[in-house]
C-alpha cells in the first residue's frame, strides 16, 4: 500500500478528487431519487385532476337531471295533471263536460317543457314522460323523432327494470342499457320515480328518464388520454370503457400489488399498483363518480412517463458534468491561493513560539486564511493581555493586603494600654469604660492577627458582637442587633477575618445614623443552593436605615465612596468583595439590595466550607 501524500497540494488534489467524487455521487442519486419521486407524483397528481374535473362535470350534469326529476314529482300542475287523468283513459274533447281538464293537461305540458328547457343539462335527456296511473293520457318530451306509443308505455311499465326501479331507493339503473322504446339510439341510463298526490300520499303516476351515455362521452372527449392509458367507468357492479362513439361494458379484473393512496391529493382517491391480465404491472387511479357506487379509473401511461424520466436523465448527467467541472476549478484555486498563505501563518505561529506577540496585518486576507490569520493575532494580543491582567491582578492583591496590614500600627503596644485602662476602670467602678477597652482590646488583638486567615462564623460574630457593643456606647443605646442563624452547625463554616464588620460599619454610619432615630441591625445566615447544584453560606445583613440609590449602590461596590479617618473604614466594603472575588471565585461575592427611606439589605455569599479536624498524632 503507497503511502498517503504529505505536500498540501497533494492532499489538495486527493481531497478535491474525493469531495467532487462524493458530492457527484450523492448529487446524483439524491436528484435521480427526487426527479423519480417528483415525476411520479406529477403524474399522479395530473391524473387525479384530470379524473376529479371529469368526475365533476359528469357529477354536476347528473345532479342537474336528477334536480329536474325531483321537480317533476313535486310540482303542482303535474300533480293534478296526474290526479285529473288517473282513471281517464282518452282525452275529453272540446264539446265534453270535462273539457276544461286539457287545459289541465296543457298546463302541465308547457311548465315540464319549460323546465326541461331551463335545464342546462337537458340535452344528456333523450326522453322525458309523465306516466298516470292508467298509464294513458301521457306526457313526453323526447330528443328523437320517434315518440313512445301507449302500446310501448304499457310495455314500458311491464318490464323488470321498471319494477325493480320503482321499488328501489334511488330510482336509478345501475347499468348502461339499451332504450326499450327506440332500438339502435344507443346506450341509456333510465330514472324512475313515484309520483303522489298533492292532495294524499297516494301514487298517481310515474316520472320516467332516460339519461344518454353521451353524458359521458362528452365529457371524455376533452379528457387527456395517452395511447397506453385505459380509461375506464365504473356504474355498481358493471365496467365501461370507451370504444369509438360508444361505452362498452368489459370484465375488467387485475390483482392489486400495493397501496399507494397515501400519494394521493384527496383522500376519497385510491392510487394502487396492479397486475393486469396481460402481466404488466401498471398504476391505478381511482376517483368516486357522482351516485354512491359509482367511480372512474385511469390507467397511467408508461411511455409518457419514460419519455420524462429520458429528459431528467440528461439533465442529470449535466449536473454531474458540471460539479466534475467544479471540482477541477477548485482545485486550481485552491493549489493557486493557499501555499502563500499558508507558509506565511507557519512563520508567525513560529514567531509567536519564539515570543514574538506582535500584531502581523500581512496574514489578515479578505478570506477564510485572512480570518485564522486575525484569529491568530487576536490570539497573540489575547496573549499579552492576559499576562498584564495576572500581573495587574496580583499587584492589587498585595495592595490590599497591604492597605489591609498598613492599619495594623503598632498593635501589641496599644493592646497592653487598652488592658491597662479597663483595669484602671474596674478599680474604680466605671463598668462602661470597662466593657469598652475590653471589646476594643480583642479586637486590637484579633487585628494583630492578620486579614488572611480565614475563621469560624462563630468567631466573626464574636468580633462583630465586640464592636457593636463599642458603636452601641457611642450612640446611646439606640441600637440594637439581631442574630438568626438557622442552622447551629453553620456557626463552624469559615469566613475571613473582618468580613461583617465594615458592612455593620456601613450600616451604622451610612443608614442607620443620618435617619436620626433609634435603629436595628438583623444578620442572617443560612445554606441555599446555588445554581440549583452547588450549595454554599448566604449571610444577609439588614438595616432599617435611610437605604440607598442605584448609582450609591455601584459606588459602594466599586470603591468610590469617601472614606472617613475611623480605623476600620480603611477596609471597604469594595475591599471585601474583591478579597472574596481573588479567593473563591466571581461567582461569589456581595450583592446590596436596597429601597431608599425603608431597608437595605447586603448579601454576602461564601463557599460552605468548615475547617478540617486536628491531625493525631500517634507513637509506636
Amino acid at each position: 500500500m503507497g503511502k498517503l501524500p504529505k505536500t498540501i497540494r497533494s492532499k489538495i488534489l486527493l481531497s478535491t478528487a474525493a469531495v467532487t467524487a462524493i458530492i457527484t455521487t450523492i448529487t446524483v442519486s439524491v436528484c435521480f431519487s427526487l426527479f423519480q419521486s417528483f415525476l411520479r407524483r406529477n403524474q399522479l397528481q395530473s391524473a387525479e385532476y384530470s379524473l376529479q374535473i371529469f368526475s365533476e362535470n359528469v357529477s354536476s350534469a347528473m345532479e342537474n337531471i336528477l334536480n329536474f326529476n325531483q321537480w317533476c314529482c313535486s310540482n303542482m300542475d303535474i300533480g293534478r295533471y296526474l290526479e285529473a287523468f288517473r282513471s281517464l283513459e282518452q282525452m275529453p274533447s272540446i264539446s265534453s263536460s270535462n273539457s276544461g281538464l286539457r287545459i289541465t293537461a296543457l298546463n302541465a305540458y308547457d311548465r315540464l317543457r319549460e323546465e326541461y328547457r331551463n335545464t342546462y343539462s337537458h340535452e344528456y335527456l333523450t326522453r322525458v314522460i309523465i306516466i298516470p296511473a292508467n298509464q294513458h293520457n301521457y306526457l313526453q318530451i323526447s330528443d328523437t323523432s320517434s315518440a313512445a306509443t301507449s302500446r310501448s308505455i304499457e310495455k314500458l311499465c311491464e318490464e323488470n327494470f321498471f319494477q325493480a326501479l320503482l321499488a328501489s331507493s334511488s330510482g336509478m339503473e345501475t347499468c348502461l342499457m339499451e332504450d326499450p322504446l327506440t332500438l339502435g339510439s344507443g346506450q341509456i341510463l333510465p330514472v324512475v320515480r313515484p309520483i303522489r298526490s298533492p292532495y294524499r300520499s297516494q301514487v298517481v303516476g310515474w316520472s320516467y328518464l332516460s339519461i344518454s351515455e353521451r353524458i359521458f362521452l362528452d365529457f371524455l372527449e376533452a379528457f387527456p388520454l395517452e395511447s397506453d392509458s385505459q380509461f375506464y367507468i365504473h356504474i355498481g357492479n358493471h365496467t365501461y370503457h370507451q370504444q369509438g362513439n360508444r361505452l362498452k361494458e368489459t370484465a375488467f379484473s387485475f390483482q392489486i400489488l400495493s397501496d399507494l393512496s397515501r400519494q394521493a391529493v384527496s383522500r376519497d382517491s385510491l392510487v394502487r399498483r396492479i397486475k393486469t391480465e396481460n402481466g404488466n404491472r401498471r398504476i391505478m387511479v381511482t376517483c368516486p363518480l357522482g351516485p354512491d357506487g359509482w367511480s372512474v379509473s385511469l390507467i397511467l401511461s408508461e411511455k409518457a412517463y419514460q419519455a420524462q424520466s429520458q429528459a431528467y436523465f440528461a439533465l442529470i448527467a449535466g449536473i454531474a458534468f458540471t460539479v466534475c467541472l467544479m471540482g477541477l476549478i477548485l482545485y486550481i484555486l485552491l493549489n493557486r491561493i493557499i501555499n502563500r498563505p499558508v507558509q506565511k501563518i507557519l512563520e508567525k505561529i513560529t514567531a509567536i513560539s519564539l515570543g514574538d506577540f506582535t500584531r502581523e496585518p500581512s496574514i489578515e486576507w479578505q478570506d477564510e486564511l485572512g480570518l485564522i490569520g486575525r484569529g491568530i493575532n487576536q490570539m497573540s494580543e489575547n496573549v499579552v493581555m492576559l499576562m498584564n491582567k495576572k500581573v495587574e491582578d496580583e499587584k492589587q492583591k498585595k495592595d490590599l493586603e497591604y492597605q489591609i496590614l498598613q492599619s495594623q500600627i503598632n498593635p501589641h503596644f496599644l493592646y497592653n494600654t487598652l488592658n491597662s485602662i479597663k483595669w484602671m476602670a474596674t478599680i474604680q467602678n466605671a463598668t462602661g469604660i470597662a466593657e469598652m477597652t475590653t471589646s476594643l482590646a480583642r479586637l486590637m488583638k484579633n487585628v494583630s492577627k492578620g486579614t488572611t486567615a480565614q475563621i469560624t462564623l462563630e468567631e466573626e460574630l464574636a468580633l462583630v458582637k465586640d464592636y457593636f457593643l463599642i458603636q452601641k456606647y457611642r450612640y446611646g443605646g439606640n441600637i440594637s442587633i439581631e442574630y438568626l442563624i438557622g442552622d447551629p452547625g453553620l456557626y463552624q463554616c469559615l469566613i475571613h477575618r473582618f468580613t461583617l464588620q465594615p458592612i455593620i460599619e456601613n450600616a451604622l454610619f451610612h443608614g442607620i445614623e443620618p435617619k436620626g432615630c433609634a435603629g436595628k441591625v438583623t444578620i442572617q445566615a443560612e445554606a441555599v443552593n446555588l445554581d440549583g447544584s452547588l450549595q454554599v453560606l448566604r449571610i444577609c445583613v439588614t438595616d432599617n436605615g435611610i437605604g440607598m440609590s442605584q448609582e450609591t449602590i455601584d459606588k459602594v461596590l466599586n470603591g468610590n465612596t469617601q472614606t472617613s479617618a475611623d480605623f476600620f473604614r480603611h477596609v471597604g466594603i469594595s475591599n471585601v468583595n474583591q478579597r472574596i472575588k481573588y479567593d473563591f471565585g466571581e461567582e461569589y461575592g456581595i450583592a446590596i439590595q436596597s429601597r431608599p427611606g425603608e431597608y437595605t439589605t447586603m448579601a454576602i455569599t461564601l463557599p460552605l466550607q468548615k475547617p478540617l479536624p486536628p491531625k493525631t498524632c500517634t507513637s509506636s
